[in-house]
């Protein structure tokens, strides 16, 4: 094997780039913006550009370059086809061609950016030592990943791991950002569990609430006035985490996995929240999953770019 890799994480706002050792090595991270104009027209040659960039920098060659991993915020087809990705402005779009094209021909691989995180954790973060991993990553949205016997679940048409669009309520009257109504983004999310405690504040008979001398409720502030033992806050926690815990149920019972890992910006809030997951976890799970250990991620905003690595690497 050669000695070096490029791990990409393609976000909205920024490009997040990292050189490894094929050891698994972590030798430097930087970014780029993202340039979303023009249809993202440019992002895959901004990656392109910062990559050679790189290498003349540090004096690779690029026969020492074992290849390209990256992951982006779209379903990915297992050719390496990103089959429409809104959030960059991008349709139908044969990414490792047109990235390896630009790179004389490196080797690439292309895979969703929750799905290439939940790779990175299994290779060095929360699930390091298993081979079946499911990952729920609790951002503005819910993300997910599922691998299984060590490879991505891509899935037929690069939609496998979509887990914050299981449906979780059939009564919802709000759209989801993708268009159906009752996902568990909508619950889960930082942006449901900030909604979900705005409503019980604005609730007639609300109970009395630290939350109300915040400026901005975010997600953050319901867990740390939970943690507290603030009755609101706890309520919408409990809430958010017992549908979580069902839905990773539903889960297990069709994957089975070895671990959950749990990571995004709310992972932050720390074992509050996965002891409030696991209670209703138990309670749903099938009897033969109902021991499935969770997890807290470790790799933070890195697990993209090691999980991007380690596709190379396999």
């Amino acid at each position: 094997m050669k000695l070096y890799a490029y791990g990409i994480d393609v976000g909205g706002t920024t490009v997040k780039c990292g050189l490894f050792g094929t050891d698994g090595t972590f030798y430097e991270g930087w970014e780029i913006p993202t340039v979303k104009d023009n249809g993202g027209a440019q992002i895959i040659p901004d990656i392109a550009a910062a990559i050679r960039s790189n290498m003349k920098e540090r004096a690779i060659e690029i026969e020492n370059v074992e290849g390209v991993g990256i992951g982006v915020p779209g379903p990915v087809r297992e050719d390496g086809v990103v089959n429409g990705c809104v959030n960059l402005g991008w349709g139908v779009y044969d990414v490792r061609t047109e990235l390896s094209g630009l790179l004389d021909g490196i080797r690439v691989e292309v895979a969703n950016d929750a799905n290439v995180a939940a790779l990175g954790e299994m290779w060095r973060g929360g699930g390091q030592g298993y081979k079946n991993v499911v990952m729920v990553t609790l951002g503005t949205g819910v993300g997910g990943g599922i691998i299984i016997n060590g490879k991505i679940l891509h899935g037929a048409h690069g939609a496998g791991g979509e887990i914050g669009h299981i449906t979780v309520n059939r009564n919802e009257s709000k759209p989801c950002g993708c268009g159906k109504k009752g996902c568990l983004e909508q619950y889960a999310s930082a942006t449901g569990i900030a909604r979900r405690a705005a409503e019980a504040m604005a609730a007639p008979g609300a109970p009395v609430s630290s939350l109300y001398n915040y400026d901005v409720v975010d997600a953050r502030a319901v867990f740390d006035a939970a943690k507290t033992g603030d009755e609101l806050a706890l309520s919408v926690v409990q809430f958010a985490c017992r549908t979580l815990g069902r839905a990773c149920a539903s889960i297990t019972s069709v994957v089975d996995p070895d671990v959950i890992v749990i990571g995004g910006g709310v992972s932050r809030a720390g074992q509050i929240l996965v002891d409030a997951i696991v209670k209703y976890y138990v309670q749903n799970a099938f009897t033969a999953t109902r021991e499935t250990p969770f997890k807290l991620a470790v790799l933070g905003n890195n697990a993209g770019m090691y999980g991007a690595v380690k596709m190379i690497l396999d």
